[in-house]
């Protein structure tokens, strides 16, 4: 299975807009594609593509219930689906998600039991057999350092950075890179990088220059593009959908930009021994999912 985690400490980097829309090129390739977000706020991935329904209902069960086992459920009820990626939506139980990992470490160290507070979305993931039913497992915390970011690394083991092509960007992955060394010393695991997206570029010779100073793979350089990435969040869809079903006329430049992210999907999915069923041509727009 290929497993990995968008993140990047800098906020407005297109972090979830990058997440979504790399699991939708996976299952337009026709693989099985699981993604966790595990952002408190409210612009989340679960709102992007429209599956945030019972985000803020305390009766419903969620994935919180299940990290701290004390689930309503089983595991396959909480995931929903939204362009042929299945998805365990956020809820607002994520913002306290810190608060219930240390009361369940607490009473484990009273009984005398072992607690890793940053392995319980792995066990979840693990107990759920998720391996065994899905090719693509993607993880999306928010931009900070906290139990959710280090529940996604510890279940993931690899990230794929966005950047923003400017000093503070390149200030943000290099603070990853540390944090990623210090994260796998700390709990020997090995933590990789499979690869940095740069985007919103609008070419000029610092940003290029900046770029070429990364030390990760870069498959492609994503450049500016608001309007489509806005008209996906308004639509709540992925920008494949976006450009299919909302757009008046097909732009070259926003079908290249699929094509992108297309081919960092199977990027991605060389990096783990995974070849996808169906590639379809990078940014053809009449896949069925």
């Amino acid at each position: 299975m290929l497993s990995y985690t968008v993140y990047s400490e800098a906020g407005g980097v297109g972090k979830t807009s990058l997440t979504a829309n790399l699991a939708v090129a996976h299952a337009r390739a026709g693989l099985d594609v699981l993604v966790v977000p595990l952002d408190p706020q409210d612009g989340d991935l679960s709102r992007l593509l429209g599956v945030d329904d019972d985000r803020a209902d305390g009766d419903a069960d969620n994935l919180v219930r299940h990290m701290v086992q004390s689930p309503r459920g089983e595991f396959e009820d909480l995931i929903r689906t939204a362009e042929g990626v299945d998805i365990i939506p956020e809820h607002n139980m994520l913002s306290d998600l810190s608060d219930f990992l240390d009361r369940e470490q607490k009473q484990a160290e009273t009984l005398g039991d072992a607690y890793n507070i940053y392995a319980q979305l792995q066990r979840v993931l693990q107990d759920a057999g998720v391996a065994d039913h899905y090719d693509v497992l993607i993880c999306d915390p928010p931009a900070t350092e906290s139990d959710h970011l280090y529940n996604a690394i510890y279940a993931t083991r690899n990230l794929v950075i966005p950047v923003e092509p400017s000093a503070k960007g390149q200030a943000s992955v290099e603070g990853l890179e540390e944090l990623a060394t210090n994260f796998a010393g700390q709990l020997n695991i090995e933590v990789g990088v499979l690869g940095a997206v740069p985007n919103g570029v609008k070419n000029t010779s610092d940003q290029k220059e900046m770029i070429d100073e990364i030390a990760f793979s870069t498959p492609e350089v994503i450049g500016d593009r608001t309007s489509l990435l806005e008209g996906s969040w308004k639509q709540q869809c992925s920008a494949f959908r976006y450009v299919q079903k909302y757009r008046d006329r097909q732009r070259d430049y926003e079908i290249e930009t699929l094509a992108q992210l297309d081919r960092i999907a199977r990027y991605l999915e060389e990096q783990a021994g995974i070849e996808a069923p169906n590639p379809p041509e990078p940014g053809t727009l009449e896949v069925a999912v």
